[in-house]
């Protein structure tokens, strides 16, 4: 995606129609972020062609580190996204 208002949730869709899987990846955290409004509105308007659960990739549930060691290990990470990736992929 390219903006996130407006939501082109049209092409969002028609990935999940070719794929039949979604998974949302952000820095923020998982309550009331971008990744949870995207799984709601593909349940609401892609419910049918959903073949697995729609998978959220967020930010640790902790207070945003200062120091640049602990924000690297607060935010998602490239092997986390690899996994929620495979593991939508064989459900």
């Amino acid at each position: 995606m390219r903006t996130l208002r407006p939501m082109d949730l049209g092409t969002i869709i028609e990935s999940v129609k070719k794929t039949g899987r979604a998974v949302t990846v952000e820095e923020g955290w998982r309550q009331s972020g971008v990744g949870a409004e995207i799984a709601a509105c593909l349940m609401e308007q892609a419910f049918d062609w959903l073949d697995a659960p729609v998978m959220r990739v967020t930010a640790k549930d902790v207070p945003m580190p200062y120091a640049a060691n602990l924000e690297k290990l607060a935010l998602p990470s490239v092997a986390e996204v690899v996994e929620a990736a495979k593991a939508v992929c064989y459900r």
